[in-house]
């Protein structure tokens, strides 16, 4: 086997990404603080053609070296809005349309392996500070709760971790 060099794999310019037609899917991160987890965020959105990424309260924003040291430049190729807090980025997902989901261990959490989407419906998932979570407030507001099922010592994943995940099977689901 060949390893595959960049030149091999046709990857879209960050120009094309803005075309092309994206996952009807907004990231929402509720109050991150880590600049390389904003940064992988990105990355992965770009990867699986996210059409946004809402980035609330002391989240940081682009442009920042150390978001672009995990970012890689998806910072620039994926559409982002800020918001001062994650409560006004849920009314206005919510008024557009969007059925909002948490990713948060809530009374009543639908566990990932049992989420079934729908095409055609417009989605946001909101990830959580990295050590507080989700704020209450947030999920009070949201339509309901995902959590990813975990069978170890440790009751968390790292935000950019659990964000790669919940993307990944969203893309499974509703993506091209």
């Amino acid at each position: 086997m060949r390893k595959l060099g960049i030149e091999d794999l046709g990857r879209i310019s960050a120009d094309e990404f803005k075309t092309v037609e994206k996952m009807p899917l907004v990231v929402v991160l509720d109050n991150v603080r880590s600049l390389h987890n904003v940064g992988a965020v990105f990355r992965t959105s770009d990867a699986f053609l996210v059409e946004s990424i809402y980035l609330c309260g002391i989240t940081s924003t682009p442009p920042n070296a150390e978001i672009h040291k995990t970012a890689l430049g998806a910072e620039f190729s994926v559409d982002w809005k800020y918001f001062e807090n994650t409560q006004d980025a849920i009314k206005s997902l919510q008024s557009e349309g969007y059925y909002v989901y948490s990713i948060e261990q809530v009374e009543g959490s639908i566990m990932l392996p049992e989420l079934k989407l729908e095409r055609g419906k417009k989605y946001a998932v909101v990830m959580g500070n990295e050590v507080k979570g989700v704020l209450q407030e947030v999920v009070d507001m949201s339509d309901a709760c995902i959590e990813l099922p975990q069978y170890g010592t440790k009751h968390s994943l790292n935000v950019s971790v659990t964000a790669g995940i919940v993307i990944w099977d969203f893309f499974k689901q509703i993506g091209r």
